[in-house]
């Protein structure tokens, strides 16, 4: 005979809350997490949320990862950091991915972002060298202090002299 009323809970032995304020912040295995249902994302797959029962922040299974708040698939977001190790230029990934410009900028941004956190993973998932991905890192950065002094520029005229090797 089959039980009747709600399916058995999901071990979530290896979930932590990811809110800083709460005490059990990070600690996996304490009993403050429960499934708190599924949704759909943009690709059909189904993900799911959690919530922590000691502070009751609510949050999926993507958070914490350099997937979170991406609509993209995973697999893509992958790929397109993996030509970007391997040296293909931006819009080259953007043409081979069908993907904008923008978009893959806004991918590798969120990566560098969590660099230190993500290497081991970036190592093991797409298969290279940590030397591949400090390349990656400091152009990265090298680029982004010389956008940030573009729009400096741009913001308050030719006055201000721009810091060397941005042009």
């Amino acid at each position: 005979m089959a039980k009747r009323g709600r399916k058995q809970k999901y071990k979530l032995r290896n979930v932590a809350c990811p809110n800083p304020k709460c005490t059990l912040y990070g600690k996996t295995g304490k009993g403050n997490i429960v499934s708190n249902g599924t949704y759909r994302t943009k690709e059909e797959a189904t993900a799911r949320r959690f919530l922590c029962n000691r502070c009751g922040e609510s949050f999926c299974n993507r958070a914490g990862t350099i997937f979170y708040d991406l609509r993209s698939p995973e697999e893509r977001v992958l790929m397109a950091l993996k030509l970007l190790v391997k040296g293909m230029p931006l819009r080259g990934v953007a043409e081979v991915l069908e993907a904008k410009l923008d978009t893959v900028r806004h991918w590798l941004e969120v990566a560098a972002e969590q660099s230190e956190k993500i290497d081991a993973f970036l190592i093991k998932e797409l298969k290279v060298s940590q030397v591949e991905l400090d390349a990656l890192w400091s152009f990265v950065k090298k680029n982004s202090l010389r956008r940030r002094a573009l729009l400096w520029r741009a913001k308050f005229g030719s006055a201000l002299p721009l810091p060397k090797n941005t042009v």
